[in-house]
């Protein structure tokens, strides 16, 4: 069972070594909270992080949905990380998912630790994890998905710029693949979390691809991705009266219309019709 939020805006991340930050993650009201065992924690803190789970998601349950991101699943963490999870967390992130096989793998692993039905939201964030992205994301346990440029670019051997044209084809990529599983799709992390102005474009960029929400690092970036996820009043406006003008329209037999300079025909109409679904959603 997916116990994941319909269309989860952001994703707010906070180091397993940190309670303090893991406690005050729902202050900000992010969709979700995501307690990261992975490349927040340092290896020789692995251990001592995975103890103290139980207690970090406490720390957060009840007041924002919880997921735990273990370490890959070729780590040699990840299993006992998989066997330390505790109950009611709303998925398990898994980052750098590259196989089935790999999948396969960890879809038994949570089996074996008692978590079923526990939904994997899996990092494409490889070569190959990129390359293979709508196998991988059409597998039964993928539940969501994220693209991390980040740890892409590093494998590729490149480098990150301002502008992400580095990692265009890949981050579409992965849009496309998760569209095609038909589940949720978080963008790329803004390193720079005092950028305010970059986090706000790449969410921009990110909706207009297909993406559904933003990872965030830094509580501050949790209501710049809520926003840009979620229709504004000017959108809705637009939208209203855009698909009220086209099906009177399309009533009189006519499919194309000009609305306000723009030419209007079903694909348009469908976009409009999809902003209103998401104004809808709570």
């Amino acid at each position: 069972m997916n116990h994941l939020p319909a269309r989860p805006r952001n994703l707010l991340f906070a180091p397993a070594v940190r309670p303090d930050l893991v406690a005050k993650t729902p202050t900000s009201s992010p969709d979700l909270v995501a307690i990261d065992l992975e490349d927040a924690t340092p290896v020789a803190a692995k251990d001592s992080a995975r103890a103290s789970l139980p207690e970090l998601v406490d720390s957060v349950r009840g007041r924002s949905p919880v997921t735990v991101r273990v370490n890959a699943a070729d780590s040699p963490w990840f299993d006992d990380d998989v066997a330390a999870l505790p109950d009611g967390l709303a998925a398990v992130i898994v980052p750098k998912i590259e196989t089935l096989p790999g999948l396969d793998r960890i879809a038994s692993a949570l089996r074996d630790a008692g978590h079923p039905d526990l939904a994997v939201i899996a990092g494409i964030e490889t070569a190959l994890g990129v390359a293979d992205s709508r196998d991988l994301l059409a597998h039964a346990v993928v539940g969501a998905a994220y693209f991390g440029a980040e740890d892409f670019i590093a494998d590729m051997g490149g480098y990150r710029t301002y502008h992400n044209g580095e990692v265009a084809y890949a981050r579409a990529r992965v849009a496309l693949a998760a569209r095609l599983a038909d589940i949720p799709a978080f963008d790329q992390v803004v390193a720079d979390f005092r950028d305010h102005d970059r986090c706000h474009a790449e969410c921009e960029e990110a909706q207009a691809m297909g993406y559904t929400g933003k990872l965030c690092i830094h509580p501050g970036q949790v209501g710049i991705a809520r926003n840009a996820f979620t229709p504004s009043p000017a959108e809705i406006d637009h939208a209203t009266r855009l698909l009220a003008a086209y099906e009177e329209a399309t009533e009189a037999g006519i499919a194309a219309i000009d609305f306000e300079g723009r030419m209007v025909d079903e694909p348009v109409a469908a976009q409009a019709r999809h902003v209103l679904e998401l104004a809808d959603e709570p």
